[in-house]
Parts: C-alpha cells; structure tokens; sequence
C-alpha cells in the first residue's frame, strides 16, 4: 500500500478521546490511514515536514450564509463606516463609478451594499431623504448586519408598491414609519422580501461565482465544512433553484469547502404518498435531511420563529430594556407567523422525514421550539441528522435540562460578543445577561453545542471565535453576560470540531482525527490549547479530502478539489516539502 500524503513532525490534536496526540499522519483516498506507528514501512506519494506545527480536525461552521456571504464580497461593504456622515460618503463615491464597475450585485440598476449596523452610528439610521438625494432614482437596497433588517430609498419602496402609508404591513414584519406614517427607509424581517422579490433571482452564474469567492475564503481561515442555513426561498434565499448553483460549483471544481444546504421551510410543498394522515410537505421524490453525498448534502430543513436581539425583534418573555433615545416599553419582539401555524408547518415537514433547525433567538421562541420538537420527536421519533435551535441566544435555566432531555442541538455565536455585546447588553439588562449566548451551561447541560459564524451577519473567523468562546470580550473590554460560560481552549475547539460534526449529524465521518474517517484537517502556526492567544495564531494549510484547499506559502490560485466519488491521483514520486511555523 503507498499512502497518499504523509504528514510529520508534526503536534497533532487528534479530537479522538482514545488517541489525542500524535506525531504523523496517513492520508489514503481521502481518509485518514493511521498514525505514528501504524504508518512505519508505508511509502507515500507526497510527503509533509511540518516542522513542529499543529494539526486539527478542519473547521466546522455549523451555521452561516455562505452564498450571502460571497455576493456580499462583490458588494459594497459599509461596515467600516463610524458616523452616518461617512455612510453617506461611502454611499457617494460609489454613485460616482459606472453600475457596471460599483457594488450593484444583480444588477439592473440596483444599489447593493451590506454591513449596516445602527451600533456603528450612535443607534441612527439613514435619513431617508438624504438616501434619496445621494441616489437619485436608483433603487437602493443596504441589508443590515444581523439580515433581519435593511434600509431602502423610496425609488425601492416605489417600485415594490409600499411608499404609500396605508401600504399594510406583511405577517412577521414592518415596513417602519414615522409620525406621519411616511416611510422611513427600514424595513423589518419578512417586509425585507417586498423589495428582495424585485431582485431575485440571482442567476446560477451568479451564485456559483460567489460560493467560489465564499469558499475560497473558508479556505483560508481552516474552514473544511459548513452548513448554508437557509435556501431556496424566504427572506434568506437568493433563488429557487439554488441547490443547482452549489451543484455546478461542486461540479466545476469551485465549492472548496464541504457543504451542509437547509432549504427554507417555506419552499416544502404538498407531497402525497407518506400515509400518516397529515398532509405533508417536503421536496419532490421525497428528499429529506441527509440526501446526498459527504461533499454535498441536504441538512434540516430552516424555520424563522423570530427576529434578532440586535434589532430588538426578537420573541422574549419580558420588555426589552429602554435604552438611549429607544423607549422600548411593551416590545417583546414578534414571531414570524402565528405560532400554531409555525407548529403545524413544522410537523408537516417533520412527518416527511425532515429534521428541523429553528431560528429561535428570544426565551419565548425558545419556549415554542422545544415545545413544537419535543412533541414531533415523540409523535414520529428521531430524524437523521439532530434537530436544531439556531442561536439559542436567550435560554432561562429551567430550559437547559429540557433541550438535553430533547436531545436538540444549539449554535450560539460568540463572533457576536465583539461587535454586538454592548448593544445586547443594553437591550437586556443586567437581571436576564446572564441567560444570554451561553456556552459553559449547554456542555454540563449534556446539550450538544455547534460552533458557528452566522456569516455575514458576524465575522466567521473561527480562530477569533474560539477566542471569543474562551474569554467572551465585548468591544468596550468588559466580559459579554455570565464569565462563568467561558469555555477552556479545548472545549472552544471542540465546538468548531466534534460538537460542529454532532450538529450536523456527521460525527461518523468527520470532526476528530480519526482512522476511517475524511481527512479534513487544518495546520496552524500553534497550539489553540496553548496559545495566549489563540485569534493570533495563523493558519498555514487547509486540507479537503487530503487535497490542499488552501497553502500560506503558495500562489493564491486555489487547486481544483477532486470529485468525492473518484479516487486521488497520486504521483510518481515521494517529494517532502517543510511547512514552517514561523511566529504565533
């Protein structure tokens, strides 16, 4: 037998309680052979020196938005910008260069930006008006960093019909307006879709562009899987026929990650055939969570129950706190829908096979999704992959032994703490912080946490997140809700490794180091266990398969990733090539 790729002299953090270090690794086929010993008389095709650096088990972003994220990257970004004043200033110079060449996305005219937060201006939105006048009668479309909210121009609200103030608001969202009933430019949850209807659909071109700039990123960062939360439909989706850009991309040798899809709840028809007397929905043929390959698979299928606790929209069980210039006496947030009407949407997917991932950011939304999958798990037992709160971001004490006892899945993003700590530590006040984001609480819970990014809506850098799971530091230096949900470094690892793989229903294949199973790994500059800081370590390599997806030292064109059912092809000779570790 000749071994594919050999790595050694290298620290190895296997994630595999039964071998957690090593020295040398077996790649075959794509699968991890063995280590150390295991390898002795083995020749190889390539040979790795790593010259003392780390190996992990690839990132995992168990929840982010990846075709979001890479149109984005063609976008204008205005995140950078502190002050409306240099909003507006951004948004001139882009108006100066010709449609073809600016940020416009899909095109046709339209003004596409992202990277909004009211957070980065003192709490103020845009003015309409001077949106208005910077943009003339080209519609504009700036969707907020959270993807609960945009800010629009009245060209956009003109052309969607809803300019005029008896315009009714849509179910599960608000189209803001100020004393006079006048439009005020923000648009809130499901209203975003009037004005993204006029957009979509991207053209698969389009999309399979941007996952190629999505992933080539997670490339670079160590990310080796990652799961889209939300396509197809809804406020979150970018076409119908998504699924097929991912598809062509995979095809074409452009998805340089391995990809989990969540299409949105709401593109699931009527399908007959089940015969369990309910009146299912699902995709055609009967397709469900699971469907696929271990490059490109179909996960739960994604339900919005609220908003977000950035743009205090989310289902809580008291006041969010007033704050500022924001009287918020009486708002608890909102859900997306009528809640019974989310629980039997809900079961009609469950009953078709499909796990579920719940959007539930406020403790009330997490009081209806625990209710809605607690009793689908009783009534039509356990689906392939776990069933899912995405965020989890509020959860009382009394919730926590429930979700174990459920046997649900949480993806709280501690990315959050930086940017949108202090604002969330506003809106919550200090008596409920300590239910916010936690992390601690779930594991001696026995609740299973994912680590994940929400990308574009936070920075997905996973090795800034650890970080962020372990110390828990908000932009004003102060530690974001409870310290004691702070993480050890091997725990902030596990979430991005084992805990990610147990998320997704992939823990038989990936997320530890282990013999049999996909060899996805990362090489870092240093050990996250022992770092000072581990947002400080760099990452040098990023392996798919065993096929480098990403090299520190090499050109910046990307290798195309073998097909998952073909063998890789291996060379005549045994070179070594010394990765070095340089500085953490």
């Amino acid at each position: 037998m000749k071994l594919d790729l050999l790595l050694r002299n290298a620290d190895i953090i296997t994630m595999d309680a039964d071998r957690p270090r090593a020295s040398a690794l077996g790649v075959w086929q794509g699968r991890i052979v063995g280590f150390d010993g295991d390898l002795d008389g083995l020749a190889a095709a390539e040979v790795r020196d790593l010259d003392g650096a780390t190996v992990t088990p690839g990132f995992i972003d168990a929840h982010c938005h990846t075709a979001w994220f890479g149109l984005g990257l063609a976008e204008l970004d205005v995140s950078g910008a502190r002050g409306l004043d240099q909003l507006y200033a951004l948004l001139e110079a882009e108006t100066a260069l010709d449609p073809g060449e600016a940020g416009s996305g899909q095109g046709g005219g339209w003004f596409m930006a992202n990277g909004f937060s009211q957070h980065h201006h003192g709490g103020a939105f845009p003015d309409i008006a001077v949106l208005d006048r910077i943009t003339g009668g080209r519609p504009l479309f700036i969707r907020h960093n959270s993807g609960h909210m945009a800010v629009v121009n009245t060209a956009a609200l003109r052309l969607a019909g809803a300019q005029s103030p008896s315009f009714p608001d849509p179910d599960g969202g608000v189209i803001v307006r100020d004393a006079g009933g006048r439009p005020t430019g923000l648009i809130q949850e499901t209203a975003q879709q009037l004005i993204q209807d006029l957009i979509l659909p991207y053209s698969l071109d389009a999309l399979e562009d941007a996952l190629d700039r999505a992933t080539r990123h997670y490339a670079s960062e160590g990310i080796t899987s990652f799961t889209e939360a939300g396509i197809g439909g809804g406020w979150i989706g970018h076409s119908p026929i998504e699924l097929a850009a991912y598809q062509r991309a995979l095809a074409n040798g452009r998805l340089h990650a391995r990809a989990q899809v969540m299409p949105v709840l709401d593109i699931l028809r009527g399908l007959d055939g089940f015969g369990t007397g309910l009146d299912v929905v699902g995709l055609d043929l009967g397709m469900a969570s699971g469907f696929g390959n271990d490059f490109l698979s179909l996960g739960p299928a994604k339900v919005f129950l609220d908003g977000s606790l950035l743009g205090e929209t989310a289902a809580v069980t008291e006041d969010f706190c007033s704050h500022g210039q924001r009287d918020n006496t009486g708002n608890r947030g909102y859900f997306q829908a009528d809640p019974d009407q989310l629980r039997d949407r809900i079961e009609a997917a469950y009953a078709a096979g499909w796990a579920i991932a719940a959007h539930a950011i406020g403790d009330r939304a997490v009081d209806l999704a625990i209710g809605i999958l607690a009793d689908c798990t009783a009534k039509y037992g356990r689906r392939a992959l776990p069933n899912r709160i995405e965020h989890a971001s509020m959860v009382r004490p009394e919730q926590l032994a429930v979700l174990a006892a459920a046997g649900i899945a949480v993806t709280p993003q501690a990315s959050f703490f930086r940017d949108g700590g202090d604002g969330m530590t506003e809106s919550l006040g200090t008596a409920r912080l300590g239910w916010a984001y936690r992390a601690a609480t779930f594991l001696a819970a026995g609740v299973t946490l994912a680590g994940s990014s929400d990308r574009p809506v936070a920075d997905g850098n996973v090795l800034k997140a650890m970080q962020a799971f372990v110390d828990r530091r908000m932009a004003s230096g102060g530690v974001f809700g409870n310290p004691d949900e702070r993480l050890t470094p091997l725990q902030a690892l596990a979430a991005y490794t084992t805990g990610a793989a147990a998320a997704t229903g992939a823990s038989t294949t990936k997320g530890s180091l282990t013999p049999g199973k996909l060899a996805d790994f990362t090489i870092l500059s240093g050990s996250p266990l022992t770092a000072a800081n581990i947002a400080d370590l760099r990452v040098l390599g990023t392996a798919v398969g065993g096929s480098f997806t990403y090299q520190a030292d090499a050109p910046p064109a990307v290798p195309t990733l073998h097909h998952p059912l073909t063998t890789t092809v291996q060379t005549t000779t045994a070179p070594t090539t010394t990765v070095h570790r340089g500085t953490s």
